[in-house]
């Protein structure tokens, strides 16, 4: 390695793009070309990064495995910044495991990184969990320790865990201050700042309130009957009664739950659970069939009674009903919770996070951009779709180690 090449490799290290350009600009051989392309990458121009580092793969010779191989890393780090998720995870393995062999257990370990975080963008939160526990600690960088925390942190806020999530950014934020990488620290003071947004809604006797990922979490383990419009169930504690997959129940429960301690009417009930605005006796008959298998499925928590107007709750050994729902409500949200973390992500990608066909996030898309409430950028396979305006900080690109061979 020649004295630009490692000091340009330095520079990366410490978050320093523009410093390591200067260096190899106007090189073009496969060390360089490397180099050059993790530099585009953190100043965010990703097309021309991913187009260096493929040149850089290319470029290094057949015998130059461990360079290929921190190529590989390097596009499928860009690729997740990209929001690009259907990228291939095996040869991303392979080349950890190249890496692994020939002694790089610095990247071999940020390749490993690269796939539980696409794991957790996923929401594939055990096996991101799984993931975790393999990595050996006590051989990461600051930097890669940083990262590590930031991914148990981000288990421990989609499981609810506010104070686990709070004591992995506490040593994120250490490990980031031992790095001196300004992009990861603002990463991690980011991440700090969703713990103190409000997580969800709760609603309870007709009013509503904010609630913090903490507050959540007292909200679950309290002896509340939480009727959870997050994760459409109902539950009391350590008793749960899925309903994913029943919407129509899961729509009469919440709205029962909204009308508690009162009762539903039933003309809210049948506009609720099936859009019937002018209801007529096959739709009653149907609530009733509907009722009497939400009753069912209840009865281990709370009763179902008919009253003269409709239905109303009553929880079994619980003193609240609260209903526990998303901090904004309303057509495609679930699109659009996705796109505010600021990056910019292609349909497929959002087709995979939230588990539905393409065609149907497009069709989203295009009803939120004719709204004005998102953007695209691109044509083809490149079209891209962010929230206006930007928020939030850059993913981090960088590798913890110089690209090139030894």
């Amino acid at each position: 390695m020649d004295s630009l090449i490692a000091a340009a490799a330095r520079a990366l290290a410490t978050g320093d793009p523009l410093g390591a350009l200067n260096r190899v600009a106007l090189r073009d051989d496969a060390p360089a070309l490397a180099l050059r392309g993790i530099a585009m990458a953190q100043l965010g121009d990703l097309d021309r990064a991913r187009l260096l580092v493929r040149r850089a793969a290319r470029a290094f010779g057949p015998k130059e495995t461990v360079a290929r191989a921190r190529c590989a890393v390097a596009e499928a780090e860009i690729a997740l910044a990209s929001r690009d998720l259907a990228w291939p995870s095996k040869a991303l393995a392979a080349a950890s495991a190249i890496l692994e062999a020939h002694g790089d257990q610095v990247n071999a370990a940020h390749a490993r990184y690269l796939e539980i975080r696409r794991l957790l963008l996923l929401g594939h939160l055990d096996e991101a969990e799984h993931g975790l526990a393999r990595q050996d600690l006590t051989a990461l960088t600051p930097a890669l320790r940083a990262i590590h925390e930031l991914a148990v942190a981000g288990i421990s806020m989609r499981r609810v865990r506010a104070g686990a999530a709070q004591a992995a950014l506490a040593r994120a934020e250490e490990a980031a201050r031992w790095a001196r990488i300004p992009a990861l620290a603002a990463e991690v003071e980011q991440a700090f700042a969703i713990l103190e947004m409000p997580a969800a809604r709760a609603i309870a006797r007709g009013a509503e309130r904010p609630l913090l990922l903490a507050q959540v979490e007292a909200l679950l383990a309290s002896k509340a009957l939480v009727i959870d419009a997050c994760r459409n169930l109902v539950r009391e504690r350590n008793k749960v009664v899925p309903l994913a997959r029943r919407p129509v129940l899961f729509a009469l429960a919440r709205a029962l739950g909204e009308a508690w301690p009162g009762e539903a009417p039933r003309d809210v009930l049948l506009a609720r659970a099936f859009g019937a605005r002018h209801a007529d006796e096959s739709h009653r008959a149907r609530l009733r069939v509907e009722i009497g298998r939400l009753r069912r499925l209840l009865r281990p928590l709370a009763r179902v009674s008919a009253t003269k107007q409709g239905f109303a709750l009553s929880p079994r050994g619980t003193r609240q009903v609260v209903v526990l729902a998303r901090p904004v409500e309303e057509e495609h949200a679930a699109v659009l919770a996705f796109l505010a973390d600021g990056e910019a992500w292609s349909s497929s990608a959002l087709s995979l996070a939230l588990g539905t066909g393409q065609r149907t996030v497009q069709r989203a898309l295009d009803r939120l951009s004719a709204d004005g409430k998102v953007q695209a950028f691109g044509r083809g396979r490149a079209r891209r779709w962010m929230t206006p305006p930007l928020p939030g900080f850059a993913t981090t690109l960088l590798l913890p180690a110089p690209l090139p061979g030894n």
